[in-house]
């Protein structure tokens, strides 16, 4: 059974009261279940008719159930027992949420990184399967991945198309050239769902079902989740929760999302995409931050940010401070009422929840300095294991320390700081705790992402959003390098070029970038971390807001 619940407020509860009884005159939550793409305004209609498919996937997803698990019991039958997924955004951060919290395995591989790369393709290679996964068949950094593994695998003797399980829209060139090339499987999902939304698709399914999750429970509660949503009623949490991402007013368009007993593994990752590539457009947005109950973002109570806290759903009297959320529920019904939640907020924004106008820049960038081959930008200087590039606000800085506090100086009362860093997410995991202190340190949100995965995320809303945030770049040597079979670059090449071109893209638009460059990765990190807690340690706690 279907269990929801939610609590709101200041902020969060004025802004349901100011907006729900219009949602509910236009039957807004009912009309979105019944995919009326006029909902978002004539600019977004062609794309919103194209693109609801999601309310209805935990139905059609159901015929998708049986060939999963035939073909998971036929790979175990044949020793195949570990699970790789290639893919980005959307493609990669659902399945890792349902996989995590499941305590199913599943290898989630979203990066570039050579590091990366070599460390997955050095387990268990033997009893490996890959999914590839890619609405549009065209993604570079899935590509990549699939071309290394088909080459491992023909190496180690492996039949590699018995190994490769290809996830795609229906007619995409990835989707005709997998049934030429003979691979085990091809499912196709949905065209009419975008990716942030194809959690409950084949995108979300395929490598969970295959890793071991009981996909066929998971899509059941999301089916009682849709027909909880599909109610124009004053009790409908999807709209409530709508309200509070986009109808806050002045808009708290800083929304921290606090993991704080939910027991969903990684879910504010995945509301993080969903909602920066949904709203962040047209200089306005809501921008996501992910940050424990306890962090600064969630305790300093800055007019522009909302808190929302993810609760267990037998929690007994949760306590929520001045201008907060909580929400719980199962996962499967949680993702129904995120998704559903965040186009009731694209109306409200007045936006088009649909589209992402500003992910393809970063992607043009780096495959035109993939082209070029340009020399490095030279550093300004080299502090111990750290190259320092910037702008000229710099200034004087001659010091990494001095670089971030010039770069911090920047951050006006309303700013948030983007930390990118472009290496490996899972041996180097430590280095996200720097964005606490780099909360504290600047009296203002701060987002942490892992490249090039935020590209096709949080990406979206710092090109597109409003333009108030500074940019914390830092990339890394590797002391290993890996060829991309029948490509003219290299791993290495192609995240120091699409980190490049992202940090184009962002000062083209007038975003000041720091960009850190570790000449050693282990010295370069202990190097981080130690010059953020210096300046922690240095400053008074801040009253920005």
């Amino acid at each position: 059974m279907t269990t929801l619940s939610y609590d709101a407020t200041g902020a969060a509860r004025q802004a349901h009261d100011q907006h729900l009884p219009a949602l509910l005159e236009d039957r807004v939550a009912t009309r979105i279940f019944a995919k009326d793409a006029t909902l978002w305004g004539p600019d977004a209609e062609a794309e919103a008719s194209v693109r609801l498919g999601w309310v209805e996937a935990a139905t059609v997803s159901q015929p998708l159930v049986a060939d999963i698990l035939a073909l998971r019991d036929a790979l175990r039958s044949e020793g195949v027992t570990r699970i790789v997924l290639c893919g980005m955004g959307g493609s990669s951060l659902a399945p890792e949420v349902i996989a995590g919290t499941a305590g199913v395995e599943l290898t989630v591989l979203d990066s570039t990184d050579p590091e990366q790369v070599g460390a997955a393709l050095a387990d268990r290679l033997a009893e490996t399967a890959i999914v590839v996964s890619s609405k549009s068949g065209s993604t570079l950094e899935t590509d990549s991945q699939r071309r290394i593994f088909e080459d491992a695998f023909t190496e180690a003797g492996v039949d590699a198309k018995s190994r490769i399980i290809i996830v795609t829209d229906p007619g995409s060139p990835l989707d005709k050239a997998s049934r030429e090339a003979g691979y085990r499987a091809v499912f196709n999902a949905d065209p009419n769902v975008g990716g942030r939304y194809s959690a409950l698709t084949a995108f979300g399914l395929v490598p969970c079902g295959l890793a071991g999750v009981d996909i066929q429970a998971f899509l059941d509660e999301a089916e009682e989740a849709a027909e909880v949503l599909n109610d124009d009623s004053e009790d409908n949490i999807g709209l409530a929760l709508g309200t509070a991402l986009g109808g806050t007013n002045p808009l708290r368009n800083k929304i921290v999302i606090a993991e704080d007993g939910s027991g969903i593994v990684g879910f504010a990752d995945w509301a993080e995409q969903l909602i920066a590539e949904s709203t962040g457009k047209l200089g306005t947005g809501v921008l996501p931050v992910v940050a424990g109950p306890a962090s600064p973002e969630a305790t300093l109570g800055a007019p522009d940010v909302l808190v929302i806290r993810l609760v267990a759903a037998d929690a007994d009297d949760v306590q929520l401070g001045e201008n907060e959320v909580a929400i719980a529920g199962g996962l499967p019904t949680q993702m129904m009422t995120w998704e559903f939640a965040t186009a009731v907020a694209g109306r409200l924004l007045g936006i088009n929840p649909f589209d992402q106008p500003d992910v393809e820049a970063a992607k043009v960038a780096a495959r035109g300095l993939l082209d070029a081959q340009p020399e490095p930008t030279p550093a300004r200087f080299t502090d111990g294991a750290i190259e320092v590039r910037g702008g000229d606000w710099l200034g004087t800085s001659a010091t990494a320390a001095e670089a971030v506090s010039a770069l911090l100086a920047e951050l006006g009362d309303d700013g948030y700081l983007s930390v990118q860093a472009y290496f490996d997410r899972l041996a180097y995991a430590p280095l996200e705790g720097v964005r606490d202190q780099l909360a504290a340190l600047s009296g203002r949100p701060v987002t942490f992402g892992w490249g090039p995965r935020f590209l096709h995320s949080t990406g979206q809303f710092h090109k597109g959003g409003p333009a108030i945030g500074v940019f914390l770049q830092v990339t890394a040597s590797s002391a290993t390098d890996l060829a991309i079979p029948d490509r003219p670059f290299t791993f290495g090449e192609l995240i120091s070029a699409q980190a490049a071109g992202d940090a184009q893209v962002l000062s083209e638009h007038g975003r000041p970038v720091l960009r850190l460059h570790l000449t050693d990765r282990a010295a370069g990190v202990l190097q981080l971390q130690d010059l953020v807690t210096s300046l922690a340690g240095q400053a008074a706690p801040s009253t920005k807001s």
